[in-house]
């Protein structure tokens, strides 16, 4: 349980803090990309409406009273126009502000422009505008973008970076400080745990002292209902002390729990046998098909347990006539062992997750009434399970209700593995 809520701590802060990351770099990012790209669509602009003047000169007096950083941007830029006419064929070209004066590569890039079929776009390293000429034809001017495309670039990889590398550093203070954040949660379970201990003991003893008077009473009237009823419910009031108290025990941290090495198959089949006729009896047949040479190293007495209530309570709760499967087989590094039955009605998937809830029933045919039981059985099973590394969920498929226990399998260490 402990494992369970810090897990689950860790998880929420951290998805929370991913998706904040996440999200103020992608904002940073395209809000930087969006002002660069209309700094440069305003440069673009300002060269297709001067992309005609002769001298750097005339060009400067144009930009008076323009934006300093535009000033600065059309002053550093590197850009040239490619004229074509109306047949497509280049008439001229304006290659003043190349550094390197290449005019087929001026050219090519400016066709590869026209096949776009765009009236602006980028072009690799190049932001490109097309316009009508004043006498026919077309105009290509194409503004080299790769110093703020590549800063760009740089501010996206360093921010994807820094948010890679927060979230780690997030993810180890989340795991250093989870036992602190949930230590309020953690101190109610254990009062809670305590109180269930110490109220178990204290009902102990009143229920011995009942027990006693009514064997006494017996003696005088074996045939008073009354008396066999307050026998029957002090039997079951002290069970369900006895399973609130292992309850309490497995969900502690440190449970006492004896692992040795066990083969799986023999103790599933051991547990299954009083529970196959059971079955028999009330209609209904049980089938086990266990993997051989399957260990699991755990507490027998415990794993026993475990399949005694995930048998019993398929056995309660199946369809009559119906059917229940067991089997269990390796995957991998883990043993998986399936608990399937039909069922008269289909359960929910809320109803499926909260089958594990204390107390918890499904519907009026899992009544107390109709089957004994108090409902934290399979509260039990997958306190078990987890205290055993494993989970415990369970399913609808179709009509069938499966419990899915998934348990790491165990190795054989200077020992041979104890067979049921």
């Amino acid at each position: 349980m402990i494992r369970k809520l810090k897990r689950r701590f860790i998880r929420i802060a951290l998805v929370s803090l991913s998706v904040a990351m996440v999200l103020v770099v992608v904002v940073v990012n395209a809000a930087n990309w969006i002002s660069v790209r209309n700094e440069l669509s305003g440069a673009l602009s300002f060269l297709m409406d001067n992309n005609s003047v002769p001298g750097l000169d005339e060009m400067r007096g144009r930009m008076q009273g323009k934006p300093a950083h535009m000033r600065n941007l059309v002053g550093e830029s590197s850009w040239f126009a490619v004229f074509f006419d109306e047949e497509g064929n280049q008439v001229g070209a304006n290659l003043r502000s190349m550094i390197d004066a290449d005019e087929e590569t001026a050219v090519s890039l400016a066709n590869q422009a026209l096949e776009t079929g765009k009236e602006s776009a980028f072009l690799r390293d190049y932001l490109f505008r097309i316009q009508e000429g004043p006498r026919g034809g077309r105009i290509v001017v194409l503004l080299n973008c790769e110093t703020r495309l590549a800063a760009v670039r740089s501010l996206a990889l360093i921010s994807a970076l820094a948010c890679v590398g927060g979230i780690l550093l997030a993810f180890l203070l989340v795991v250093l400080a989870s036992r602190k954040a949930i230590e309020p949660t953690l101190r109610n379970m254990e009062q809670q745990k305590q109180f269930i201990t110490n109220a178990s003991h204290e009902l102990k003893t009143p229920l011995t002292v009942i027990s006693t008077n009514m064997e006494l009473m017996k003696m005088e009237h074996p045939e008073d209902p009354w008396v066999r009823s307050t026998q029957k419910q002090t039997s079951q009031m002290r069970h369900l002390v006895d399973e609130l108290v292992y309850l309490s025990r497995m969900e502690e941290e440190n449970a006492p729990l004896t692992l040795e090495p066990i083969s799986l198959a023999p103790l599933l089949r051991e547990a299954a046998e009083p529970f196959s006729a059971m079955a028999e009896f009330q209609g209904k047949s049980l089938t086990v098909d266990a993997e051989e040479n399957l260990l699991l190293r755990g507490d027998r007495a415990s794993v026993q347990r475990l399949f005694s209530t995930l048998l019993d309570n398929a056995v309660k709760y199946a369809s009559p006539e119906g059917k229940i499967l067991v089997s269990a087989r390796g995957d991998g590094r883990h043993i998986l062992l399936t608990f399937s039955n039909d069922v008269p009605e289909p359960l929910t998937e809320e109803q499926c997750r909260q089958l594990f809830d204390r107390f918890y029933r499904a519907d009026p045919s899992r009544n107390k009434e109709k089957q004994s039981g108090f409902g934290i059985g399979l509260a039990i099973a997958a306190a078990i399970v987890e205290k055993h590394g494993g989970t415990l969920s369970a399913a609808m498929e179709g009509d069938r209700l499966v419990f899915t226990c998934r348990l790491p399998r165990g190795s054989v260490s200077g020992e041979s593995a104890k067979e049921g």
